[in-house]
């Protein structure tokens, strides 16, 4: 069944239109210097932003462009990745179709399995991120029955950092951490999330083994991670386009919402709450904005729920009666909110202690405040880069991929130059910056909406809809 809601409206569409690409033929620069750092093993630790994970898949095509991959080509270092044909695996979306005309885009997903090509690759890969691996994973997960990844990037022979090790790396990216809070923040709060007395531990454990290897490494801290268009995407769409004037007149204040723990709804998130961010629905939201006022147990069916949980009266106006409420696994409240941010930025003093700490060989990627300074620029007309204005925002901002919450190829070229020059400025060497430009990104989306985009005279809220199945 489809699913619809009004994603975007008239700023979100008209401003990622396409600068030129800069031509680069006759740049000329210094001559490439290593400097300190010797690139002839790189090896990378991590989870899915390293292997390449892209729209809910790993596949090929997206693993050619992981940010290491992108660096390792750059300093023309040797990198064996456990690369899987496509659609790969974890099912690929796809735009099926979109038409600005009608203001609709058609998200699919690739039903088909892809299989993993180099499996005989006799040493361990140099692409050692596992999708879904968390900080604990690193030192001490060889395996699993419940995550196919980890089976098919270690292949039973060790850890993580133990392959990394036998690799006798003579440099190390390691960015790890940020499923130890994203999987609270994507199930709205309902999945745990690592303690920061535990993440310190641990991370100070992995960069004392790390430190041990004796090469140079970058490591990269963690966005945060409500910031990114798995949350930003459907709050403010909904508080345009619910018609809470009339949910008003019937004496329903805003969306009511379930807390953590309740079954009976007590939270409420009026329009501005839902334009400001001071409640995030997530992604998934999409598929059931649409129902909101109608007596519907969707959510509960499509969830697999044996019964009604006990409280639960599907009669009731799906998202106005307190019987019947937005589900908490579809929300980030104020407090949760709180907890995402707070505990990321924990995370992130911990990993910045263990970098001074080890500030000979170590350097930071300060990814966070990169990703901070792209939201900020937002609604200013974006961040170009090598001639590509980028935003944050979900499918037409370039940056992230289907998913909501793993980059583009081209995204991942500009987390790679935020490595490159980290390491630049750390260590003495001059590699030049990825052309950006020339990685595949989502042009072709992005060029299709803004062409169609020409041919209307204006937009108005709900122009764009945004179609699940």
């Amino acid at each position: 069944m489809k699913k619809i809601l009004n994603l975007f409206f008239a700023s979100f569409i008209i401003v990622f239109i396409l600068s030129g690409c800069q031509d680069r033929t006759d740049l000329t620069g210094p001559t490439p210097s290593n400097g300190k750092v010797d690139f002839t093993r790189l090896v990378s630790l991590g989870n899915s932003l390293t292997a390449g994970y892209q729209s809910s898949a790993l596949y090929a095509d997206a693993q050619l462009y992981a940010y290491d991959a992108q660096i390792a080509k750059e300093v023309n270092a040797n990198y064996a990745t456990p690369t899987i044909s496509y659609p790969g695996i974890g099912g690929l979306m796809y735009i099926k179709s979109i038409d600005l005309s009608k203001g609709t885009i058609v998200i699919g997903v690739n039903p088909s399995t892809g299989t993993p090509t180099n499996t005989g690759y006799k040493a361990p890969y140099n692409n050692l991120g596992v999708p879904g691996a968390i900080l604990n994973d690193i030192l001490n997960t060889t395996s699993s029955t419940t995550n196919p990844f980890f089976n098919i990037v270690l292949r039973g022979l060790g850890t993580e950092y133990s392959q990394a090790k036998a690799l006798q790396p003579t440099f190390l990216t390691l960015w790890i951490g940020n499923n130890d809070i994203l999987g609270y923040a994507t199930s709205g709060g309902t999945s745990p999330y690592t303690p920061s007395a535990v993440f310190t531990s641990l991370f100070n454990t992995l960069g004392d083994s790390v430190a041990s290897l004796g090469c140079k490494v970058a490591v990269a801290n963690i966005p945060d991670v409500t910031s990114i268009p798995f949350f930003t995407t459907v709050g403010p769409v909904m508080a345009m386009e619910v018609p809470w004037a009339l949910f008003k007149s019937m004496g329903v204040p805003g969306l009511i919402y379930e807390k953590h723990g309740e079954t009976i709804g007590t939270g409420v998130a009026d329009s501005l709450a839902l334009l400001t961010g001071q409640v995030l629905i997530t992604l998934p939201g999409s598929n059931y904005a649409s129902l909101i006022g109608q007596s519907t147990g969707k959510f509960y069916r499509d969830n697999h729920y044996p019964a009604l949980p006990v409280g639960i009266d599907t009669t009731k106006p799906f998202g106005l009666h307190p019987q019947n409420p937005w589900p908490d696994a579809l929300i980030l409240d104020q407090d949760e909110v709180n907890t995402a941010k707070t505990t990321t930025t924990d995370f992130n003093n911990t990993i910045a202690s263990v970098v001074n700490k080890y500030s000979d060989r170590f350097v930071l990627v300060d990814i966070n405040k990169f990703f901070k300074t792209v939201r900020a620029a937002d609604f200013a007309g974006g961040t170009v880069i090598d001639g590509i204005r980028f935003f944050t925002t979900y499918i037409t901002g370039g940056l992230f991929s289907l998913d909501g919450i793993h980059p583009t190829g081209q995204g991942q070229a500009v987390v790679a130059n935020q490595f490159l020059a980290a390491i630049n400025a750390k260590f003495g060497s001059n590699f030049p910056m990825i052309d950006v430009a020339a990685v595949p990104g989502s042009l072709i989306l992005a060029k299709r909406a803004y062409e169609q985009s020409q041919k209307l005279p204006y937009f108005e809220p709900g122009t764009f809809d945004h179609i699940l199945y």
